[in-house]
């Protein structure tokens, strides 16, 4: 009889168990009597009813839905063939929510130049009127595809959507505003890295204006440079797209008007300076606009990283300007967007030559820069998220020879989070990995 009871109980909790479980997630208990389980933020998908090395995640933001997708067809057949996987896998997951999705960002990562065109009049079919800004990028998928897709939908009764022109477009709801500025390049008669760069920052404040917003509400940015590490009259690229950074923003305090709980001083946006193929430049960026009195943004610095910005002369001879995560704080979430990371503590590369090593220390070092203890050393108690708070990662690898054991190593560490691969140069020879990411979780100052 003890046998039976002691089976039945087992046997309860099993299904306790199982019904807490949601694709792979298990609910975790509640902190102490009375406090209800909070249920995550992002849920993560990947499996058979997605393109092969596709998967998405659904963002529960309360009266509104996010979705981010990242798909990598197979690798076979026509141009036309993988674009089509990769649509289907797009709108199989968008006929499984009830209400209307809109897309409003996408990075599509290319094997070929030549593909551009093409890729563009098949996107444009799907979309319709309804496109959303995009960037192309010459960054070939590590597995051989000819292409991949990072994509963003959003979806709510109160969201509302504006279109301005081919490279911004702005997303309002529940008080925020947002726009989102992609596919920006400088003008083709340019020559040089520094008045490239400057001449398309130049270009992404003029679309912002003309969306109604603004450079200094910028919070992310992305910079794809061709030859990255390579020199240009003696200098390294990368140094000239710092310069020219460091001097476009020299006059601007980002963030110092535009929140309630603004900081007294400006800070610098979460940023991805990454290499492409060919010599040319593509920048993109995000605006944050709100006047709601329980907003906050905070950048985060690592503890054992030096902050980009602080790096000395012998790294670039004028810092790369950028922080190495920003948050925002809005209601009961945090959105936390993650810089390029890459294996450097302090301000050294470490494992040279070691792929595994580096990505493991890239994947510690986002750890510990999203986690619960450095947001309270940044003065915010109870907000902090873990790796598979990430709704997506995108990973950067110099060599697609290291795809196997890098992407061993991330799918071990960051579990079902969807991810994409991508050939690209990194900002200093040594380093062999980088990468990316955007977390969403939960603030509960309370219960801190």
């Amino acid at each position: 009889m003890r046998w039976a009871i002691i089976l039945l109980l087992l046997m309860a909790m099993s299904a306790l168990r199982s019904a807490a479980r949601t694709r792979g997630q298990v609910a975790k208990p509640s902190r102490g009597p009375g406090l209800p389980v909070r249920p995550r933020v992002v849920i993560a998908e990947t499996g058979s009813n997605l393109a092969k090395d596709a998967g998405w995640s659904r963002v529960d933001l309360g009266a509104v839905t996010r979705v981010a997708f990242m798909i990598t067809p197979r690798g076979q057949g026509a141009l036309r063939e993988q674009v089509g996987e990769v649509l289907s896998a797009v709108r199989a997951v968008l006929d499984r929510h009830p209400e209307p999705m809109t897309m409003t960002l996408q990075t599509v990562f290319l094997k070929d130049a030549r593909h551009q065109a093409e890729c563009e009049r098949l996107f444009a079919e799907f979309s319709g009127s309804e496109r959303p800004v995009t960037n192309y990028v010459l960054q070939p998928p590590c597995g051989g595809a000819a292409l991949a897709l990072e994509a963003w939908a959003i979806g709510g009764k109160s969201v509302e959507v504006e279109h301005f022109g081919s490279h911004a477009l702005a997303v309002a709801y529940d008080g925020v505003r947002w726009v989102y500025c992609a596919g920006v390049k400088p003008a083709a008669s340019l020559r040089g890295v520094y008045p490239q760069a400057l001449d398309a920052l130049g270009r992404m404040r003029a679309a912002l204006e003309g969306a109604g917003s603004s450079f200094d509400r910028v919070v992310r940015t992305w910079f794809y440079l061709g030859g990255i590490t390579e020199t240009e009259a003696g200098v390294q690229r990368y140094e000239e797209l710092n310069r020219a950074r460091t001097d476009f923003y020299r006059d601007i305090r980002f963030h110092c008007s535009s929140l309630a709980s603004s900081p007294t001083q400006g800070i610098y946006p979460a940023s991805t300076g990454i290499g492409r193929a060919g010599r040319g430049l593509v920048t993109s960026c995000m605006t944050l606009q709100t006047r709601r009195a329980d907003v906050f943004l905070v950048p985060l610095e690592n503890p054992q990283q030096t902050p980009a910005y602080s790096y000395d002369s012998r790294h670039s001879s004028q810092s790369p300007k950028f922080s190495r995560a920003v948050a925002l704080g809005l209601g009961d979430y945090v959105t936390t967007w993650v810089s390029g990371t890459a294996s450097i503590v302090q301000a050294d590369s470490r494992h040279p030559g070691d792929p595994v090593k580096q990505t493991e220390q890239t994947i510690d070092n986002i750890e510990r820069l999203i986690g619960a203890e450095n947001f309270a050393r940044h003065g915010l108690k109870g907000a902090g998220a873990k790796l598979n708070d990430l709704a997506k990662i995108r990973v950067y690898l110099k060599r697609p020879e290291d795809l196997a054991k890098c992407r061993a190593v991330c799918e071990r560490r960051f579990g079902s989070v969807p991810a994409i691969y991508a050939v690209a140069g990194i900002c200093r020879p040594e380093l062999l990995v980088e990468v990316e990411g955007v977390a969403f979780s939960r603030y509960s100052p309370a219960e801190a």
